[in-house]
């Protein structure tokens, strides 16, 4: 037991703890107010002589007015930039980035229920898989059976008695290429009489023009239809008119009313050798080009081809076999849900369609025609099948709006030939188009991923410009493919855009084939000039109005190896170097009194594997029929 002063001693202490409550009230405390404006001798925070870590580290909290070391205005400057910067490249950069989080596009169709009625018909009365694969496919069989039945029936069908089958053409097809292919004297282009044949022309021939600079006689034409000649009568013996050996020959017979620019048609050609005076004719909607002077080749249309005297009597089958597979394809967009379904079918009729009818490459025999197409069609549909992964499926993934679908992105695929109209009003309007997708991209946070695509595809095509002896050659299919991933999405100008890159690709390879991005400046001429230097020609000996003497003694530069001289656009004379440098002189006689002639020169190299290359030619120099030489010649 404890006594009562130690208990009274313990309740002291107790009493007495430093943890002895308190009574809680509200105390002030003066707040000092630190100002930095006053002299630094009295400041507590400046540091003086060697400091402590202490002071060291209240240095780093509180900023003073004079730094520990000197700095230049210009750096601050420098700071103050490059902050401002960093501050304008970061806002970029969060603004390519795009919200977060990102909006994902999908098209909405209008009246959901019409636009799906036609699938959920299919998944009606075919529920399973392969159900939906063997319909898809007896579809695609159907077409294609009454496709080819429709082809073989018109190329059997216009067999011309006497004649045979006739000869397919294109729209550019001549007798005469020119001067140099055809050699010396034209003997590569034989016969010049005594030959006919039948033919046949496509539809819309009335658009075939030339597209490089070509002479006739003093004339040099270009982006114009090559008919020349054409008159009726005149003692030609021919109800058709005489032509000029290098005319092509489906404008000429649009020309002369064989055939129909709507519908083609077919006709026999006879050749009728050496003709002069062809005169300028406007008829059926062509006006032809004049050449006063001779050829050794010409040609007129046998009556034999009309269909007023019981001949030929044939079309061209290619807007009705173009409309039976738009209406086919269209028809499968509707039914077909499947996105891979859809592309592979869209894409084997499209592909077959322009190959075969629509815009075939040229070739004169049915069945090589068909190797070709099917020749092309295997790494076509390799590359369709990686468009179609990486950049299609994108864009028709989980699509409801099937209308939508066969309107926007159908309808601009079946752009023909080559989708050339809609691409250049795209192109004209290729800012906007940049700047929405750009927009769209960004909303969807896939714009980092776009620019690094696109500068890799810029890198590419820029270091493809610097390759020596090469140009950059951009096909219809390589716009496809630079095109195509600026498409990845689910809207409906992608779903426009897509279409027509999709037919442009499809054009490009079944019409012209996989051609190289790049390719020689020979390859890319197409008759145009090279640029090479010409012959520097003198004045001529004229014994008289029907003879004339060229000399070349001084006319050869160190790289030309030989000249060559056209008359009247013919190639009638070319000689080479001797061992001593002399070239023979060239001597002509007129051929037709009261005619004048048009003479070219240019040199010709020999290859090192054989043969001859043809330089530049001079423009024509006219001999008038007085015999009296034109001064105008280049001297």
């Amino acid at each position: 037991m404890l006594s009562d002063q130690e208990s009274s001693s313990i309740s002291s202490s107790r009493n007495s703890s430093p943890y002895e409550k308190v009574p809680r009230g509200i105390q002030d405390y003066s707040l000092e107010i630190l100002r930095h404006e006053e002299s630094s001798d009295v400041s507590h925070f400046m540091p003086v002589a060697r400091g402590s870590a202490d002071s060291a580290r209240a240095g780093q909290e509180h900023c003073t007015r004079e730094p520990l070391l000197p700095v230049h205005t210009h750096q601050q400057q420098n700071r103050k930039s490059s902050r401002r910067f960093s501050s304008f490249v970061s806002t970029i950069w969060s603004w390519v980035l795009g919200p977060s989080p990102p909006h994902i596009y999908q098209i909405t169709p209008l009246l959901p229920r019409w636009q799906t009625a036609p699938g959920r018909l299919v998944q009606r009365f075919f529920p399973s898989t392969i159900s939906k694969v063997l319909l898809l496919l007896s579809c695609l069989a159907f077409w294609g059976v009454v496709f080819i039945a429709s082809l073989h029936s018109a190329i059997a069908s216009s067999a011309v008695t006497g004649y045979g089958e006739p000869v397919k053409l294109s729209c550019h097809s001549r007798l005469w290429s020119n001067a140099t292919d055809c050699g010396l004297n034209g003997d590569a282009c034989r016969p010049f009489d005594d030959g006919a044949f039948a033919f046949r022309c496509p539809a819309s021939c009335s658009a075939a023009k030339v597209l490089e600079p070509y002479f006739v006689g003093p004339q040099e034409i270009n982006y114009r239809t090559l008919v020349i000649g054409g008159e009726i009568g005149d003692g030609n013996g021919s109800d058709y008119g005489v032509y000029r050996g290098d005319s092509a020959i489906c404008p000429a017979a649009l020309h002369a009313g064989l055939i129909s620019d709507a519908k083609g048609g077919c006709g026999v050609l006879r050749r009728t050798g050496e003709q002069s005076n062809f005169l300028s004719v406007e008829r059926n909607g062509i006006s032809s080009i004049a050449f006063p002077s001779n050829f050794p080749l010409s040609f007129t249309f046998d009556g034999k081809g009309s269909k007023q005297d019981g001949g030929i009597d044939c079309q061209d089958i290619r807007w009705p076999l173009f409309a039976f597979s738009v209406v086919v394809s269209a028809l499968l967009s509707l039914f077909i849900t499947s996105p891979a379904a859809f592309f592979a079918s869209m894409f084997f009729i499209v592909y077959f369609q322009v190959a075969l009818s629509s815009d075939p490459p040229s070739s004169p025999n049915y069945y090589e025609l068909i190797s070709i197409a099917l020749g092309r069609f295997l790494p076509c549909a390799f590359v369709g099948f990686a468009l179609y992964y990486f950049c299609v499926k994108h864009t028709l993934k989980d699509l409801d709006a099937h209308w939508d679908k066969t309107i926007l992105w159908l309808g601009p695929c079946w752009q023909q030939p080559g989708a050339i109209p809609a691409l250049i009003i795209i192109v004209a309007l290729l800012c906007g188009i940049v700047i929405t997708q750009t927009i769209v991209f960004r909303n969807e946070g896939r714009l980092p991923k776009m620019l690094a695509i696109y500068g890799v595809l810029a890198a590419a095509v820029l270091a493809l410009l610097v390759v020596a002896h090469m140009n950059l050659r951009i096909h219809h299919y390589i716009l496809s493919l630079l095109f195509l991933p600026g498409t990845t999405l689910q809207t409906r100008p992608s779903l426009l855009y897509s279409g027509l890159l999709v037919g442009l690709f499809i054009n490009g390879i079944a019409r012209w084939g996989f051609d190289s991005i790049l390719q020689t400046p020979a390859a890319l001429l197409d008759g145009a000039q090279l640029g090479s230097a010409l012959p520097q020609i003198g004045a001529p000996l004229v014994v008289s109005a029907q003879e004339i003497v060229f000399t070349f003694m001084k006319n050869l530069t160190d790289e030309a190896d030989g000249i060559s001289v056209l008359v009247n656009d013919v190639e009638r004379f070319h000689a080479f170097r001797s061992g001593d440098g002399s070239v023979e002189s060239f001597n002509w006689t007129r051929r037709r009194a009261e005619e004048p002639e048009y003479f070219r020169f240019g040199y010709v190299k020999l290859n090192s594997l054989g043969g001859v290359w043809y330089e530049d030619f001079t423009k024509p120099v006219v001999w008038d029929v007085d015999g009296s030489w034109n001064r105008s010649a280049p001297s």
